[in-house]
């Protein structure tokens, strides 16, 4: 079973791995939400972070 991909770069949909553009595609859905996150605060600290850099805290 084949899903749909987008491609970081141009932002366009496909279900190749690699878009027209020549960037490697991702999974644009976000991971499963569960209560025993065991990653939860490393990708908050990285989203704060990222924040920051871009002065929005």
């Amino acid at each position: 079973m084949r899903h749909i991909l987008k491609c970081p770069e141009c932002g366009k949909y496909t279900m190749r791995e690699v878009c027209s553009c020549g960037s490697k595609t991702i999974n644009p859905k976000p991971p499963k939400y569960s209560p025993e996150d065991p990653y939860g605060k490393y990708r908050r600290a990285s989203k704060e972070e990222l924040l920051k850099k871009k002065g929005l805290i």
